[in-house]
């Protein structure tokens, strides 16, 4: 269902969302198995947790491991994704004419992430991104993180718009509750890190986008046609 006010900005999860981080994120985990002589895994398993963040992505590689080995583990892990936040990492097909296309309409465009600062900063910088972002919160950004909606309306703020002319698009059942509870327009990603067996049936989002270049048609833009070459 479209908004009746226009909406004035687009408010953005960061992984599974804007970002495809799955690839750096297996390799970390898979070269710390490797440093225990294990063998890597499969990527699969280790892409439908990445949204849930990096206790999630290192319990996959180490379910067994107590909690002082899962300490070491996950700062390892860490330490080795921090030393290769780009080496895969990309926008999601159609980012790029999405962003192009608000900045070029004057509307701007921010991140809210449960990720911490020290890691989302770097890698918005490496892929160029960091100053193009209207506004971005970062999970210690504040003192709670989705899907408490304090972040987001955190980010209504400073931007100077009221939360209800605001969209967010995520990939996770958090993102739709802090989007809803903080009046926004939810969508929801589906090209993201969702898990096949999930239901998401019940998520509480004002729509769902395959590709995201479709975000566009939400703030009154055309989506604007891709050429495709014979046999492409």
């Amino acid at each position: 269902m479209r908004p009746v006010t226009p909406l004035t900005a687009v408010l953005l999860d960061l992984d599974g969302t804007l970002l495809d981080t799955a690839p750096d994120l297996a390799y970390a985990l898979n070269a710390v198995r490797i440093s225990c002589e294990l063998p890597p895994l499969d990527y699969a398993p280790i892409r439908e947790q990445v949204s849930n963040g990096s206790a999630a992505v290192v319990r996959v590689g180490f379910p067994d491991a107590n909690d002082a080995q899962f300490a070491a583990l996950r700062s390892r892990f860490l330490q080795i994704y921090r030393s290769n936040l780009t080496r895969g990492t990309r926008l999601f097909a159609g980012f790029d004419t999405v962003l192009a296309e608000l900045e070029k309409h004057h509307i701007p465009w921010g991140v809210i992430t449960n990720k911490p600062g020290w890691l989302t900063e770097p890698l918005l910088e490496q892929l160029g991104l960091l100053s193009r972002a209207a506004v971005v919160l970062s999970g210690d950004s504040l003192p709670v993180q989705k899907p408490d909606p304090l972040p987001l309306l955190t980010a209504a703020q400073r931007l100077g718009f009221e939360p209800q002319r605001c969209l967010y698009l995520g990939d996770a059942l958090r993102d739709a509750q802090a989007a809803r509870s903080a009046q926004m327009v939810a969508l929801g990603a589906r090209f993201g890190y969702i898990r096949p067996e999930e239901d998401v049936s019940a998520w509480p989002v004002d729509g769902w986008i395959d590709d995201p270049r479709e975000l566009l048609n939400w703030v009154g833009l055309r989506v604007p046609v891709i050429a495709h070459r014979a046999g492409a």
